[in-house]
């Protein structure tokens, strides 16, 4: 029986399948059913309806950063000029745009936006910044922090 928690309508198996999924995507359904203890039909049926629901929003494969030539990341925190409505649609704009963004986040607080950036080296950077960041409609100030290790990082909720 389904379960009725705000957290969508998720059971014990949906979690299973979905934990299952996060940690290897490309799972045959015949394994995933045996990981989760259903019948191979039924577990088809239940991975489909998570993805019709829009649980389950997309497939991906992740890329080492490294084995492609990208060094460093930097997460640089955005402050704009105005907080317009025409202002923040030009800049969300032309951040979509930039195919270098890898992620950006409006934040509450003191800043407006937070984005994340994979970089070669020094040089890299340097463009990103000069180029792309600093050209993005109404930046007034930005400050950028440079990761030094990965100490964790996961692209698996906890369901």
């Amino acid at each position: 029986m389904r379960n009725s928690s705000p957290d969508a309508t998720l059971d014990s198996v949906d979690r299973a399948i979905l934990t299952e999924l996060q940690r290897e995507g490309r799972l045959s359904n015949l394994e995933l059913a045996q990981r989760v203890h259903l019948s191979p039909s039924a577990c088809l049926r239940r991975v489909k309806a998570l993805e019709d629901s829009g649980v389950i929003a997309q497939y991906v494969a992740l890329v080492n950063p490294r084995s492609v030539g990208k060094h460093g990341v930097s997460y640089t925190i955005i402050n704009l000029e105005s907080m317009s409505n025409g202002q923040l649609e030009a800049f969300e704009q032309a951040v979509r745009d930039a195919p270098e963004v890898l992620d950006c986040f409006y934040v509450a607080g003191s800043n407006d936006y937070l984005i994340r950036f994979s970089y070669r080296d020094a040089e890299d950077l340097e463009r990103f910044h000069s180029e792309v960041l600093m050209r993005l409609p109404g930046v007034a100030r930005s400050n950028s922090l440079l990761v030094l290790r990965t100490v964790k990082k996961t692209t698996a909720l906890p369901v």
